[in-house]
């Protein structure tokens, strides 16, 4: 996959006189790629796109809330890995008991990279939603070897600037990953009557303490309340339960799907 100024580039090479196997070897482009550019033929949209990432922003035509949204999920359940030639492929897993945050998943992947396609790879009470491109490192540049706990994870200024407008989305993303909606119950005898109490709550877990730090920021920015706590296994379990705060994440999250 090339953008359109490395094309150039080999074509220019081309016209100047050197042999396919010649701007081949200086550009470390497939000779059968060359060959069909210089007959003239025309390449995909996919194929050319230029990085959506440029001059520290994101590309005005992606939209916000979706790529807020990813982000989440990405920083929860998501790995970018390498292949061939350059060209990465984005893989976020997902639950199979949630159907409906696979479509959404799906959906915001189309959405940041209208186009690529988006494929679903099954496995065992598990669905990985994954697309390929040479651009997912620029679009999420915490990308890097090992895991995500054993590595800084900060936001580059323009994600920063996408997730304050738009916190709600990227704290859906983050709870859609690693975090749920549970229903805490009790009994309490009133009037010799015993009754049963519920007490909605959301939890989010992951062993970053950044990913949780990024997580409990945007929290305070919207006003909810939290609680955190360190697990012997290394994760830290955020817990909001205070019912002014749980009201405000039901309105703009609510239970997985």
């Amino acid at each position: 996959m090339y953008d359109m100024a490395t094309r150039q580039r080999a074509l220019d090479l081309r016209a100047s006189g050197l042999t396919v196997s010649q701007v081949s070897r200086a550009t470390g482009i497939s000779r059968f790629a060359i060959r069909e550019w210089a007959s003239g033929a025309v390449p995909s949209p996919r194929m050319t796109a230029e990085c959506p990432v440029g001059d520290g922003r994101l590309d005005p035509a992606r939209p916000r809330p979706d790529y807020a949204y990813l982000l989440g999920l990405y920083l929860g359940d998501g790995c970018i890995s390498e292949g061939r030639r350059k060209v990465y492929a984005l893989r976020i897993a997902c639950c199979d008991a949630w159907p409906g945050l696979i479509d959404a998943c799906a959906l915001a992947i189309s959405a940041v990279m209208p186009h690529n396609k988006v494929q679903r790879a099954h496995a065992p009470g598990c669905t990985s939603v994954v697309s390929t491109s040479k651009h997912w490192p620029c679009l999420f540049p915490q990308h890097g070897r090992g895991p995500k706990h054993l590595r800084p994870i900060a936001l580059a200024p323009w994600q920063q600037e996408i997730t304050a407008a738009h916190p709600w989305e990227f704290l859906r993303g983050l709870i859609h990953s690693d975090g749920c909606r549970i229903t805490n119950w009790t009994t309490r005898t009133v009037g010799g009557v015993q009754k049963r109490y519920e007490y909605p709550r959301y939890f989010f877990t992951n062993t970053s303490a950044d990913i949780v730090g990024l997580f409990t920021a945007t929290l305070d920015a919207v006003g909810v309340r939290w609680k955190s706590v360190a697990r012997p296994t290394g994760a830290i379990n955020v817990s909001i339960a205070r019912r002014d705060s749980v009201a405000l994440m039901d309105a703009h999250i609510g239970p997985k799907y």
